[in-house]
């Protein structure tokens, strides 16, 4: 049986997660990568998406990620992100009115007039798309 290795996912306020894992799946910028227990060291960039692992028990954990940067060592996975958030404490209905707010600037930016940031309103959306979709597949 492999064994376990020590996830922490830390943002500027506090720490997400502090436990064991079995196996770590993040959304690195040059695509999704995994993590076991022996793995050769690295560090990566992470982009906006879901984080999954496994926890010592075999359970699938997810965690929203918004950005940062992870470390992989052999024995442990450190995640400092610029945001994260366990699935279960998503709140559905404001990832909602984020991503209508979102759309609202996108759809602004077309008009010559509007200041819009285009960058930031469409990092926004892929949050709160990416928020939504953790949060309704509760059932996983």
């Amino acid at each position: 049986m492999a064994e376990n290795i020590k996830l922490e996912i830390v943002t500027p306020e506090k720490y997400v997660v502090s436990e064991a894992a079995k196996i770590v799946m993040a959304p690195g910028t040059m695509g999704e990568f995994g993590v076991l227990s022996g793995h050769t060291p690295f560090m990566t960039s992470l982009k906006i998406g879901s984080l999954r692992y496994e926890d010592a028990d075999g359970k699938e954990r997810f965690v929203f990620i918004s950005g940062g940067f992870a470390e992989a060592l052999p024995d442990k996975v450190t995640v400092l992100a610029d945001s994260a958030e366990r699935r279960m404490h998503i709140d559905l209905e404001r990832a909602k009115a984020a991503q209508e707010r979102a759309e609202k600037r996108l759809a602004a930016a077309a008009e010559p007039v509007e200041d819009i940031d285009f960058t930031r309103a469409h990092a926004a959306l892929m949050r709160a798309i990416i928020r939504i979709r953790l949060a309704e597949t509760r059932h996983i």
